[in-house]
């Protein structure tokens, strides 16, 4: 017997554990991020983490340069994880799959090629028939994130940004109440001794809910509106406290409304236009330097006096009353965004890898199906096609008839 059999034998040489290499995906994307060219929108789809993700399964990632300069990644941390860095868009919207944040322009649907699949915000209250027109006349499959659902039916893009639009609604009234914007000059909250400050939310849906919480933590006397006691009561329960909670009365919402120090809009139309509720009279009769926050200007808003502003020049007075009327808030806190919404987008990309493709996963994922608003370029969500007055095709007899 050898030396090495005796040192063996003692137990010197053991197996050592390996790590096991990450099981590649059955089909390969190109995944393409261009950069936006919507001065409101800050926010990219991906983080260099998830990037590493997709690279490992196999996915290969081409980011416009720059892209994620806004949400502070530089384009050395994308590629450090993988991503290839193009300095041309043109290369960029050659992908597979094209994922962005803000709806395409016309000129970014002009460099997709034809049957291309695009993965976008597209409201359909903001939607302009020439886009449409285009992406269906190149045969472009895309995704809104509007319609996105979770397992649990949740609309899961719109739910994340709701969550944070929410609580930093509440941070920008606290700005606008300080001297600092000449404001009342009041802290958000209140201190032993000091009233708190009033605020009214309008609508008690995810919104509302997160501005409440925000607003409690911070000490601030809470009121709650909103025209379904369902919502009022599941507010009630998630935010843990008693809050106060009123259906949408005329005469108490517009008492608390000119008595309060800040009055925060959420209110969220199912289609179309959201419900304007709030007068221009009573709006006029509220506490100068009060601060008024429209989080649905993006639908119409809920305030009569309500302008859309942006994030240079957010805020404007009328009545003495700050009115911030912002349509995107999320873009403030981008990095933030980003985070949310790369938790949604990589777990999606890596799932339609593993199953083929996009085609595959639309068959076989009604929570993908709804969120499909063209099908190589024919027309399958009712909400656009009502607006434009065009026909459209049921998505499920389109599976069907190609199964």
């Amino acid at each position: 017997m050898n030396d090495i059999t005796k040192i063996a034998q003692k137990g010197v040489f053991q197996p050592q554990e390996s790590l096991a290499a990450i099981r590649k995906g059955k089909y390969s994307l190109k995944i393409g991020v261009p950069k936006e060219l919507s001065l409101q929108e800050k926010r990219i789809p991906l983080t260099p983490l998830s990037v590493a993700l997709l690279v490992e399964h196999g996915h290969e990632v081409v980011i416009e340069a720059g892209a994620g300069e806004s949400s502070n990644f530089l384009d050395r941390h994308y590629s450090e994880q993988g991503a290839r860095i193009s300095y041309d868009k043109t290369e960029v919207f050659q992908s597979d799959i094209v994922i962005k944040i803000a709806s395409p322009t016309l000129e970014e649907v002009g460099l997709l090629r034809p049957k291309q699949v695009l993965m976008s915000s597209h409201q359909p209250s903001l939607m302009e028939l020439p886009i449409l027109q285009a992406l269906m006349k190149k045969q472009i499959t895309a995704l809104s994130y509007e319609y996105l659902k979770d397992e649990g039916g949740h609309l899961t893009v719109v739910r994340a940004m709701s969550e944070i639009v929410g609580a930093t609604s509440v941070l920008i009234a606290a700005e606008y109440l300080s001297n600092i914007f000449e404001g009342k000059g009041l802290m958000l909250g209140g201190v032993t001794g000091v009233p708190p400050t009033e605020m009214v939310i309008i609508g008690a849906g995810t919104v509302g809910e997160y501005a409440a919480r925000t607003a409690i933590a911070l000490g601030a006397q809470v009121k709650v509106f909103d025209s379904s006691v369902y919502r009022l009561r599941r507010l009630q329960n998630n935010v843990g406290s008693r809050v106060f909670t009123s259906v949408i009365q005329p005469l108490v919402l517009n008492k608390a409304v000119k008595s309060c120090d800040v009055v925060i809009g959420a209110l969220r139309a199912t289609n179309g236009r959201s419900p304007c509720i709030i007068s221009e009279e009573t709006v006029s009769h509220m506490k100068p330097n009060s601060v008024l926050i429209d989080v649905s200007i993006d639908q119409g808003g809920c305030f009569e006096t309500s302008e859309v502003t942006s994030h240079d020049r957010p805020v404007f007075r009328k009545y003495d009353v700050i009115h911030y009327c912002v349509p995107n808030i999320a873009s403030r806190v981008a990095r933030t965004a980003t985070y949310a919404l790369t938790n949604i987008f990589t777990p999606l990309l890596l799932q339609i890898g593993e199953v083929g493709g996009m085609n595959n996963k639309i068959w076989s994922d009604q929570c993908i199906r709804s969120a499909i608003y063209l099908y190589q370029g024919m027309l399958t969500n009712k909400d656009v096609a009502d607006k434009f007055n065009l026909p459209s095709k049921d998505l499920n007899l389109i599976i069907v008839a190609n199964q």
